[in-house]
């Protein structure tokens, strides 16, 4: 995904063609769509940073294409362009959540503003200061984990609190810090603990730290992480599974913004940004009087999913890549490259494990392989199980059609033939079903390079 991508959608080619060159022209990569389904499958293989649409289509108009758009990715914000506009339909759009809408025809300068402010806050950047440092180590292409850290950057902007949730092994903690970098307090400490690591009693003292002479053991001072993290961010990672009597005077903590150490009677003021994360259902806790209501939602501000491995599929070859370049550089060796059976494997296996698990599974093979090649019966091995076939696209439910081309489309880089042999359909059907969900190959080799 370019930062600068705009698409832009309408059924009238000239306008199409007019809009382009003012968008090009001032410095943006554009792409267009002549009808609303044209544009939700665009949207599906590569996100852009921003949609401009006409409000009048035929078949799926503007604001239907918003809602549309706004279900999948909620951050993404979308202008809207009509030569039938109203003040009506303008105060409608804006109270539903689109950013902008101009009426044809349009002032150049009030549009380009438009865009320039919607850019700014979808959470990128434009131009040659756009980077992607924030987010280092994230590998992905997948359009749920893009919407996902577009959200994180927005709200790496504020202060709010923000719980992390999803599967152990999906990258928890690499979001949490992606989210540290990019905030203000970027130049502050990160400091991460695991609730469920420590022992309640403990547990207490670490994150508060505690007096001289505070318990038996206590031979000096103790400074918490609250402390420790002053300025910065304290991620209070498996939050779900902290005590009861620890979650009163964590929420005590929150709400007065300071820390009294165990043993102490003096309070310290801190300024930490937190954020949490846990695999646990928080509301089945909260409803079995397991967890603080009131801890909830102090925590709860701003609520991120991670995504299991098993949901983006098509980062799978990405991350692959990825690490067997990291870990050939551990191991001193020349890179491995996977044999075609065992990437397939790799692919269709259930990943209960996540992101974690693909490592470590990757790990073993590049420190077993004793050649350039990792065969499949090593990936098979470390899976301790047969790799589970992708589902048989006949057993596939029809909604979710279009999201199973795009992964398998994604996973080949827009090879017919391989996608077509994965769905276990023939060339022909597997067109007619692209053409139905109006998906080109060619748009997946892009997105792959």
């Amino acid at each position: 995904m370019s930062l600068e991508d705009i698409l832009l959608v309408d059924d009238d080619p000239d306008l199409l063609k007019l809009i382009s060159l003012r968008l090009t022209s001032a410095g943006y990569r554009v792409r267009t769509a002549d009808s609303g389904e044209d544009a939700l499958a665009a949207i599906a293989v590569t996100r852009p940073a921003l949609v401009i649409t006409d409000l009048r289509m035929p078949g799926i108009d503007g604001m239907q294409l918003f809602d549309g758009i706004h279900r999948q990715h909620p951050a993404l914000p979308v202008i809207i362009l009509t030569a039938h506009g109203t003040i009506p339909d303008a105060v409608n759009a804006t109270q539903r959540g689109v950013f902008g809408f101009l009426t044809k025809p349009f002032d150049s300068k009030e549009l380009l503003q438009k865009v320039a402010a919607a850019v700014s806050l979808s959470g990128v950047e434009s131009g040659a200061e756009a980077t992607d440092e924030w987010r280092a180590g994230i590998v992905t292409r997948s359009p749920a984990m893009e919407d996902l850290l577009r959200q994180a950057r927005l709200v790496a902007d504020s202060d709010a609190a923000v719980l992390i949730t999803g599967e152990s092994g999906t990258g928890k903690e690499m979001l949490a810090q992606a989210i540290h970098r990019a905030s203000r307090r970027a130049t502050r400490p990160f400091v991460a603990v695991n609730c469920g690591a420590i022992p309640g009693e403990l547990l207490e003292s670490e994150l508060f730290g505690h007096a001289r002479g505070a318990f038996t053991g206590a031979v000096q001072a103790h400074k918490g992480l609250f402390q420790a993290a002053d300025g910065g961010t304290l991620l209070l990672d498996e939050i779900g599974d902290m005590s009861l009597p620890l979650q009163v005077k964590l929420l005590r903590v929150l709400q007065e913004g300071e820390v009294r150490p165990v043993g102490s009677t003096q309070s310290i003021p801190v300024d930490v940004r937190v954020i949490s994360a846990t695999h646990r259902d928080l509301d089945a806790q909260r409803a079995a009087g397991l967890f603080r209501e009131d801890l909830f939602y102090r925590l709860n501000v701003v609520a991120l999913h991670l995504p299991s491995l098993a949901e983006r599929r098509e980062d799978i070859p990405l991350l692959a890549t990825h690490f067997l370049r990291r870990l050939a550089e551990r191991y001193r060796k020349a890179v491995p490259a996977l044999a075609p059976d065992a990437l397939a494997a790799l692919v269709a296996a259930p990943w209960p494990g996540n992101v974690r698990q693909l490592l470590n599974l990757l790990e073993q093979a590049v420190a077993l392989t004793t050649t350039g090649v990792i065969p499949a019966s090593l990936v098979q091995g470390a899976l301790r199980e047969d790799a589970a076939a992708l589902v048989p696209f006949e057993e596939a439910r029809k909604t979710f059609e279009r999201d199973y081309l795009v992964r398998l489309l994604k996973i080949t880089g827009g090879n017919v033939t391989q996608a077509a042999q994965l769905a276990k359909r023939n060339r022909t059907e597997f067109y007619k079903l692209l053409q139905r969900h109006r998906l080109e190959p060619g748009m997946f080799k892009e997105a792959k390079s």
